[in-house]
């Protein structure tokens, strides 16, 4: 029996944060987390078991071979078979990653957006923080070192509020950060 893989959603939009924002990609959307982040704006509740010829034939259907897998945490179930899957479509494959487990061989991109807990990521492409107002140097000095810093806003999923203002001054005081807007939200795409 061919293994399956739990995922929430298949879709075709622009990136819409960090490094390569503006970029057309195929988003793997793997269910599950490890995480509860109280403005985590992803409904886990839902997947649909796919195997890895599945998943290669609905993302194959896009134009774009930029793939970004993402979750709830994609590194949960993400492995060497769909990896290589993947590469072998002509896919440049990014995660967006929680940084809490290993990352397997072959991921092209590496985003984390670190939340609690203990991390054990031993590379990053680009780290991504959702700024609460937290000290986030000695989160970003707790990792290995990013080729990129990003700090985003965080918006309240129940009222849409945000700390913009807040996160601005921070990264004009502490300029080796560079700002993230949720560019999807405010184009009003996916």
């Amino acid at each position: 029996m061919d293994k399956t893989y739990r995922i929430n959603e298949i879709f075709y939009s622009l990136q819409g944060e960090g490094y390569h924002t503006g970029t057309p990609a195929v988003f793997l959307r793997m269910s599950g987390c490890n995480r509860k982040c109280p403005f985590c704006d992803t409904d886990h509740s839902g997947h649909t078991a796919m195997t890895a010829d599945e998943i290669i034939s609905a993302v194959t259907s896009y134009p774009s071979r930029h793939i970004i897998v993402t979750g709830g945490e994609p590194l949960m179930q993400l492995d060497s078979f769909l990896i290589e899957a993947l590469h072998d479509a002509g896919f440049y494959i990014q995660i967006e990653t929680n940084g809490t487990l290993p990352i397997p061989e072959g991921i092209d991109w590496v985003a984390c957006s670190p939340k609690d807990g203990q991390l054990s990521i031993n590379r990053i492409d680009e780290m991504k923080i959702v700024y609460l107002g937290q000290d986030v140097e000695s989160v970003a000095t707790s990792l290995p070192p990013a080729t990129h810093y990003f700090l985003q806003p965080c918006t309240d999923p129940k009222d849409g509020s945000s700390n913009t203002a807040q996160t601005i001054a921070y990264i004009l005081s502490h300029p080796h950060w560079r700002l993230s807007l949720q560019t999807h939200k405010l184009t009003g795409i996916r």
